[in-house]
């Protein structure tokens, strides 16, 4: 294939929305470009963190459900979730998330690039990776955080399974290539992409499955530049004998879903429209959105779901 251009966006799950769209926007600096609810479960929020326009590659998302048990970790996950940062900027990340209190926060190194990995408010593992080829993407400087050290977008994620094997053959197939081995964790890049073009995958025979909850990543989205691109990739994926859905309208992007060798969530999704199809861009994130199948609700919703307080 070469239509997928990379990462598009990353969802999880965790307990708690206050602490998350806090954590997101005031520790990381992060836009907060989306505030909706799930599709599924209306009661519950759906928050969107990226850029200043939430560009494909920059956006984590969360549903945020109400004291919801922590997740387990193990295999057939999404088991680190990678950010781009510059050059010489960990020292400066190191010291911000010291001071708010971040846990378990390491300096480590893989393939040559220098990394910060630390927990999220659920125990999810994120990383900051410096590039070292130019990144002409333009970090959201919320928080006060410098231009000079702010966060580009993802620059990957690394994927836990007990065999890598099957997974590298659908990436390969999904158009990546595979770059380098070390230490268990296989390499595959994306040529061209859109920044968010790394994907490591780690080898982890002894450990048990996941069990997903507060922290675990729901499933991680690749992008494509339209439904035309979206409908050749659908095409392809059945033609190779893997259940996927069909086209499901989210508002902001066209989805497809289907589940890897390895029991991971795959998505693929548009780049269009983007999530300025409902509110200025100057205003992303303030209002509370929802789905024209929900909008009815409106009343009943903004009562029971909790006020995100900026």
């Amino acid at each position: 294939m070469n239509q997928i251009k990379g990462l598009h966006h990353v969802t999880s799950m965790a307990k708690d929305a206050q602490v998350n769209s806090d954590f997101f926007t005031k520790v990381l600096g992060l836009r907060r470009v989306k505030k909706t609810v799930n599709f599924d479960a209306p009661d519950v929020y759906h928050l969107y963190y990226g850029d200043a326009a939430g560009s494909p590659g920059s956006v984590m998302t969360y549903f945020p459900f109400p004291n919801m048990p922590a997740g387990q970790s193990g295999t057939g996950e999404v088991g680190i979730t990678e950010y781009a940062v510059p050059t010489g900027s960990l020292a400066y990340w190191t010291a911000r998330l010291a001071d708010f209190g971040v846990k378990s926060i390491a300096r480590t190194e893989i393939f040559g690039d220098a990394r910060l990995e630390f927990d999220g408010p659920d125990g999810e593992r994120f990383a900051l990776v410096e590039t070292h080829a130019e990144d002409a993407r333009i970090a959201w400087t919320g928080a006060n955080i410098p231009q000079g050290v702010g966060i580009r977008g993802f620059f990957g994620a690394r994927l836990r399974l007990r065999d890598s094997g099957p997974e590298a053959e659908l990436l390969r197939f999904m158009g990546y290539q595979t770059s380098e081995t070390a230490n268990g964790v296989t390499r595959l890049v994306m040529d061209h992409g859109n920044g968010a073009n790394t994907i490591d995958l780690q080898s982890a025979p002894s450990l048990g499955m996941a069990h997903h909850g507060a922290g675990s990543v729901h499933h991680i989205a690749f992008a494509v530049p339209d439904r035309d691109a979206q409908l050749e990739v659908r095409n392809a994926l059945l033609a190779t004998g893997y259940q996927v859905t069909p086209v499901i309208d989210r508002d902001y992007f066209w989805a497809i879903y289907f589940r890897t060798p390895g029991g991971i969530l795959f998505e693929i999704a548009t780049n269009e429209p983007g999530f300025d199809r409902d509110e200025a861009p100057d205003h992303l994130g303030e209002a509370l959105k929802l789905p024209t199948q929900h909008e009815k609700l409106r009343g009943q919703l903004e009562r029971k779901l909790v006020p995100i307080v900026d």
